[in-house]
């Protein structure tokens, strides 16, 4: 059995293109470091997984699937996180070109402002570490957090998704998640939001495949 290997995929923005919503020290330590962990992390189980596969080890492919799944979780959600956040001042960050998406939002929550403030609760009561998503659910919208490395998979097509790992805002932030949350707002790409709910999960996921 040939397995894949994953590489890092390059951030469409510098490092402080972000700030101040995410400053440029937490982006570099997020993506080179953090997510370069899980993806060297992915392969060397990917590669153990084969390697168990082909010698009929029952035992040895049951006790991967932890480690395939946590730093397979880290790599699809960080691929989706980069590619959801933009520089404030590119057209990208402007919800007005998310128009269906907008409509969408509104139908369930009544507008972009009050779905802000479900998403902040959804994400302020996480417990530990941990993700918040908009996901597209059939043809409805419905906010949705998993736990540690966890991704969204399945029907569900996730449209947009904040990390919630101390990692992601400690350093700038400390412990003000609140804050951290009301500032990611501004570089979220509302553009590649509006792609991800008109498409489906192989739109979506096309990232990852692009990464090996």
């Amino acid at each position: 059995m040939s397995v894949g290997t994953y590489g890092l995929p390059k951030l469409p923005y510098a490092y402080n293109a972000l700030e101040p919503s995410i400053s440029a020290q937490i982006m570099e330590l997020h993506h080179s470091k953090h997510h370069q962990t899980y993806v060297t992390n992915l392969n060397n189980a990917l590669k153990s997984y084969a390697t168990a596969l082909s010698s009929n080890d029952i035992a040895g492919q049951i006790a991967l699937q932890n480690a395939i799944r946590f730093n397979g979780g880290g790599h699809i959600n960080h691929s989706l996180f980069w590619e959801n956040l933009t520089p404030a001042s590119s057209a990208e960050a402007d919800p007005q070109t998310a128009a269906t998406l907008m409509a969408a939002i509104a139908k369930v929550w009544g507008s972009l402002d009050e779905f802000k403030a479900a998403f902040t609760k959804a994400l302020l009561g996480l417990q530990g570490s941990g993700w918040g998503w908009l996901v597209k659910d059939g043809n409805g919208l419905r906010i949705v957090t998993t736990k540690d490395q966890d991704p969204v998979v399945g029907g569900e097509v996730p449209v947009l998704g904040v990390d919630m790992w101390e990692h992601a805002y400690y350093l700038q932030y400390l412990n003000g998640k609140a804050a951290y949350i009301e500032n990611i707002w501004s570089v979220i790409n509302w553009k590649t939001a509006e792609t991800r709910f008109k498409g489906g999960p192989d739109d979506v996921f096309k990232v990852l495949r692009a990464s090996i």
